[in-house]
């Protein structure tokens, strides 16, 4: 027994070969179809007109099975009938799927009706060709999105019937919200059957909120084989620079951006002893880098444009250090100072400040204040907040303390203490809204973001952080993000929600032992760069992704 599409398939192959336009005289309405001067309607019958009369220009099949209208019927052979034809399927509740190229070889086809179908599917180019199509229905069918672009071949159309689908009103549903507003064809109401906040709205009013349907992501763009334990964004004659720190190879590797072949290559190479920081600072016409050894001292070294690459400065003075575990730089009322934390049971976080040194004629960084004894700091932070600076340390072994800066006596005083808050191994500060916040990273237990309000931060945001050793906060354009870094995870990227006024977990990338995320702005593209203690650094570029394409 032949199946439908087989017979089909021979009897308008025939129609073909053997000529399908016949004088009227010699036509006869077939059994099961009715026929009028310009009309053929066929209703659940097998036989097919062998001869058609010139004057129809329509013929009408009921078809009641099939699953995919994927050119099943071969549409192409009746392109030598030269019709406007009507091809329509009633009941046909097993139809699901209309793919590509379904009704090629019908270009004068003026109508088309798939109703009452269980249709979720349509391929972008299911309509392709169709450029005299007036009328289409694909009412009471079960779509809930149709492809971009789908009505893009139909040039004549003049009637479209949507009714009876489950569309979502959601972003992969824009570019119909687009159409729909533009359109010059009659199109039938289009109800949104979800999310629930948008159901029954009709989706031709819904307003196109621009960049409502913008979100972005984070692709891998470099893998660097080089274990570090932090990585410092630097500026010098216009290029992008990265300084490494990496104690496995004794060293603080530069890394220059190169703009032709948009990946960062090696530039120069400081070596020393067990490098845990390095960090640079622009001042007047000084290009320095800060490295921090566990042995041999701490060192600044200076740009040298004569020999193209960074020279020792200045030895620094490590007295009351005996644990170097991180750099913070800044600047204060026109002068520039950094910080050296110490992580050691017998060392002192020193203060140090660029200035003249008249015994030795010369100028440098020098020691200027001892702060926060003994208490094995991890790390430190300035902030300005209300026309006063801070800085604010953090400990393994007791609650962040806060220090203010005394414009009278020009020293840091101790201010008070965050509370609830124990064994903080970073702290970064940001902003967002204009509102401060604090980023606390904890090895055990929850991370923490605080918020200052009513002149105290106070805890907002709790994260499960097992094994972190940075919560980094960073901002591109108007997006606002926190990577959260473990020995054990994948990292976490959190992005600001404005509705919500907090944050909520958006993707993870992969980087092993991550310590630092930084941002990298160049060639109009975005990235963040992080250092990987026990494997590869990595370069992740921050991309625009279109959710209504």
């Amino acid at each position: 027994m032949l199946s439908i599409q087989q017979w089909l398939l021979a009897g308008f192959a025939l129609l073909c070969i053997y000529g399908a336009v016949e004088p009227k005289r010699n036509f006869r309405c077939p059994s099961g179809c009715s026929c009028t001067k310009e009309t053929i309607i066929c209703v659940g019958t097998l036989q097919i007109p062998r001869t058609i009369p010139n004057e129809i220009n329509s013929l009408l099949f009921v078809v009641k099975k099939g699953q995919v209208l994927a050119k099943v019927l071969i549409f192409s052979l009746l392109s030598c009938l030269g019709l406007f034809f009507l091809y329509r399927l009633l009941n046909a509740n097993s139809l699901t799927t209309i793919k590509d190229d379904a009704f090629s070889g019908l270009p004068h086809l003026e109508y088309l009706f798939i109703e009452g179908n269980k249709i979720e599917t349509i391929t972008k180019n299911a309509f392709r060709g169709l450029r005299d199509l007036t009328h289409l229905s694909l009412a009471n069918n079960k779509m809930r999105f149709l492809p971009r672009d789908l009505f893009f071949d139909l040039d004549s159309l003049l009637e479209l019937d949507l009714r009876g689908n489950s569309f979502q009103c959601i972003c992969e549903n824009k570019w119909l919200m687009t159409w729909l507003k533009n359109t010059n064809a009659t199109v039938s109401d289009v109800f949104c059957a979800g999310p629930s906040d948008m159901k029954g709205k009709r989706l031709n009013d819904l307003p196109i909120l621009p960049g409502k349907c913008i979100s972005t992501d984070f692709v891998r763009h470099q893998s660097i084989p080089i274990q570090s334990m932090s990585a410092d964004i630097f500026s010098l004659k216009e290029d992008i620079y990265v300084a490494m720190a990496a104690p496995n190879s004794n060293s603080c590797v530069v890394m220059e951006w190169d703009h032709v072949e948009m990946n960062f290559r090696k530039f120069d190479n400081i070596t020393g002893k067990s490098v845990v920081g390095c960090k640079s600072v622009l001042i007047e016409n000084h290009v320095l880098i800060i490295v921090t050894q566990l042995f041999g001292g701490s060192h600044i070294y200076k740009f040298d444009d004569r020999q193209n690459k960074f020279t020792k400065f200045q030895t620094i003075e490590v007295f009351n250090i005996s644990k170097p575990n991180d750099i913070e730089v800044f600047q204060m009322d026109s002068e520039w100072y950094f910080v050296i934390v110490d992580s050691s049971k017998a060392g002192m976080s020193t203060l140090y400040k660029w200035m003249d040194k008249p015994d030795r004629n010369e100028t440098g960084f020098y020691s200027y204040q001892f702060l926060h004894e003994w208490f094995r700091d991890t790390d430190a932070e300035f902030v300005q907040l209300d026309g006063k600076s801070y800085l604010i340390f953090t400990s393994r072994s007791q609650s962040p303390v806060i220090y203010l800066w005394n414009k009278s006596t020009q020293k840091f005083i101790f201010h008070g203490e965050i509370p609830n808050v124990d064994d903080v191994v970073a702290v970064k500060a940001f902003r967002v809204e204009d509102e401060l916040y604090l980023a606390m990273t904890c090895y055990i237990g929850d991370s923490k973001v605080l918020k200052w309000t009513n002149k105290q931060f106070t805890e907002v945001l709790a994260l499960p952080s097992r094994g972190a050793m940075i919560l980094q906060p960073f901002t591109f354009t108007d997006r606002h993000y926190l990577a959260l870094g473990s020995d054990y995870s994948f990292t976490q990227i959190y992005l600001w929600d404005t509705e919500t006024k907090t944050f909520h977990k958006f993707k993870d990338i992969y980087v092993q032992s991550p310590r630092s995320f930084t941002v990298v702005t160049t060639d109009r593209r975005n990235f963040i760069f992080s250092s990987s203690f026990k494997g590869k650094s990595m370069v992740f570029e921050n991309i625009i992704v279109d959710l209504s394409l």
